[in-house]
């Protein structure tokens, strides 16, 4: 069985694409926390502020990810 290198651009855009979830997991997770928490308003804000970029660059992964996958499956 040989490797062929949209088998490699599959198999990243995969892992990119599980990172990504991971990422959208772990802020889900943050602001949950911060919610049972019972922060006052400032507290939850900072809590949000600071989970926005995260939250997109994991959206951004994941979309990357996908469409590594699909051009692999189109390609090969």
């Amino acid at each position: 069985m040989e490797t062929n290198i949209l088998d490699i651009v599959i198999w990243t855009g995969a892992a990119i694409s599980l990172l990504g979830l991971l990422g959208l997991v772990w802020c889900i997770v943050s602001v949950s926390r911060a919610k049972r928490a019972k922060l006052d308003d400032e507290a939850m804000r900072a809590v949000l502020k600071s989970a926005i970029p995260l939250n997109l660059g994991a959206l951004f992964l994941s979309v990357i990810g996908l469409m590594m996958v699909i051009v692999g499956i189109f390609l090969g």
